[in-house]
């Protein structure tokens, strides 16, 4: 374009100077300022369009590194979740069979005071026996003879 310029000059200097100056020498360089901005304007919108598509391919990564980083977290969330799972699982294990232990102490508990419950009445039962056999005893013993 300086160069173009340069030459504008000249000829503008030329025409000035020179009577016999042929104005299509200007409108041939007229062409050449046309045909430069022309591929000035051309390449401008060619670089343009591979910034364009450098920002779309860029998108493109961004949008693929999102998709890695949301697929890696919603597997870190479904591991988490799974693992969670597992240990309240466990828990309740072990919950139920601590439950069913303290069921099985408690009817065993039971059984046994049941079982003290009728050796106490049976040693009840025997001492108020052997109560009555002795008053009787000493109520026959005592008896006077009518001689």
């Amino acid at each position: 374009m300086e160069a173009l310029i340069h030459h504008f000059t000249l000829l503008s200097d030329q025409a000035l100077v020179d009577k016999t100056f042929d104005p299509s020498t200007i409108e041939d360089l007229m062409r050449l300022f046309e045909l430069d901005s022309y591929n000035a304007w051309a390449a401008l919108e060619a670089e343009q369009q591979q910034e364009l598509e450098a920002a779309e391919e860029s998108i493109r990564e961004a949008e693929a590194e999102l998709d890695r980083d949301m697929e890696w977290g919603m597997e870190e969330y479904r591991r988490t979740l799974e693992e969670m799972e597992r240990m309240e699982a466990e828990e309740l294990k072990e919950l139920e069979e601590k439950a069913e232990s303290a069921r099985r102490t408690g009817s065993l508990l039971e059984k046994a005071a049941t079982i003290a419950a009728k050796r106490h009445i049976a040693a009840a039962m025997g001492s108020a026996a052997a109560s009555m056999r002795s008053a009787w005893k000493t109520a026959s013993g005592n008896k006077v003879h009518p001689s």
